[in-house]
């Protein structure tokens, strides 16, 4: 349990610096322990030339941060089902020839993340016949590797099948979102929340760190598994196509997610608190035992770096010798899970401290791992939290 009020006055200065020293446009922050906010921080606009103010309120595209609440969808929607991670998918979804478990499609095991076609992300059909049709990248079992974009498609296929039609962002919004009061769709927002909506700017060229050259080198390679993975399916690849009505309504359950921090960390922290909220179950405890059971561990095909995934959610990869971790872009608990968004939108839950974190902002930066404008700020969050217990 917590002990006195944290001092975050260095998550304070970490915040303030990313806008004096880091370039941030606008951006959030929120902490939640044990199911109420500690800490809500906002700075900068929704626009570089505009003065609308960044608020507690303020949504973004946050990209692949997408795909923790899309994997929760799929989840629920398999419990309530009377399935489990460990059911095969070829009985939901005949087409799909790979003899693959939910669990393996979830945790980037299927090798089904670059298509030799190239259907459009509008086509939701296309895609799930592309799907079902590609030839896997490697073997079912000999590894793992990201599927930045074909991971939504898989997922929102299943839960057609299992609902009898129903699409994934409808079953996040109408059990999940709806009913726990989130600001975050994969649908769209209502147009009276669009004037809430931050624009997205891209990150300037820069050389990358040491630990993502290899990532780098394989993007660009157009004939490289990587470049093939986030090129796949066709459309959306720009910045500016997210910052579009028609991208935030397109039911893209990988990378089409519009949100607050404040909505992802509550989300996070329903999760880290074994999914009981006011008192309530309200997510099935062996759901939330499935999103942080750590499923694969080892070198990512597609991200060329070490890479460690539950069922949707990543993970901080583990050293095979000594189990411990190899990264901390998720603190130092080693069973903390949640995702990053491309640019630096970061949330995660930590069980261990009855805790969650969410980084929201507009100006993204170039890298496939969270940087430091939210790394520093969870640092300093961790260590108030952890002084205020001792």
């Amino acid at each position: 349990m917590s002990g006195g009020s944290p001092d975050f006055s260095g998550v304070q200065a970490v915040f303030a610096e990313n806008f004096a020293q880091r370039g941030e446009v606008g951006a959030g922050i929120s902490v939640w322990r044990h199911g109420r906010e500690i800490l809500s921080l906002t700075g900068g606009t929704l626009t570089r030339e505009g003065t609308e103010p960044w608020t507690a309120g303020t949504l973004a595209p946050v990209w692949s941060a997408t795909k923790g609440p899309s994997a929760l969808a799929l989840l629920l929607t398999l419990h309530e089902a009377g399935l489990t991670p460990d059911a095969p998918v070829r009985p939901v979804w005949p087409q799909l020839a790979l003899p693959v478990t939910f669990g393996e499609l979830l945790s980037h095991q299927a090798g089904l993340c670059a298509l030799d076609t190239r259907p459009s992300v509008f086509d939701h059909p296309a895609v799930a016949l592309a799907l079902a049709a590609q030839t896997p990248a490697w073997q079912l079992g000999s590894a793992h590797g990201y599927h930045p974009r074909t991971f939504g498609f898989l997922a929102d296929e299943c839960v057609r099948r299992l609902t009898g039609g129903q699409t994934l962002a409808a079953v996040w919004r109408e059990r999940i979102a709806g009913p726990l009061a989130l600001d975050f769709w994969m649908d769209g927002p209502p147009e009276e929340a669009f004037p809430r909506i931050a624009r997205l700017y891209p990150g300037k060229q820069k050389t990358p760190a040491a630990e993502e050259a290899g990532f780098f080198a394989a993007m660009a390679d157009p004939a490289s598994l990587t470049r093939r993975s986030f090129a796949s399916p066709a459309g959306l690849h720009a910045v500016a196509d997210l910052n579009q009505p028609a991208a935030w309504r397109a039911g893209l359950a990988a990378f089409g997610g519009v949100g607050s921090a404040r909505a992802l960390a509550k989300f996070y922290n329903i999760l880290a608190c074994g999914g009981v909220w006011e008192g309530r179950q309200v997510i099935p405890s062996e759901v939330t035992a499935w999103v942080g059971t750590r499923l694969v561990n080892g070198e990512d095909r597609v991200l060329r770096l070490p890479s460690s995934f539950s069922a949707g959610f990543m993970m901080d990869p583990l050293d095979s010798t000594t189990g411990r971790k190899l990264r901390t872009r998720f603190g130092t608990s080693s069973g903390a899970f949640g995702h990053p968004g491309a640019g630096g939108s970061q949330a995660f839950a930590d069980p261990e401290r009855g805790l969650s974190f969410a980084y929201v902002m507009n100006q993204m930066e170039q890298g496939v791992l969270p940087n430091p404008k939210s790394l520093l700020a969870v640092q300093a969050v961790l260590e108030a939290v952890d002084a205020a217990d001792t």
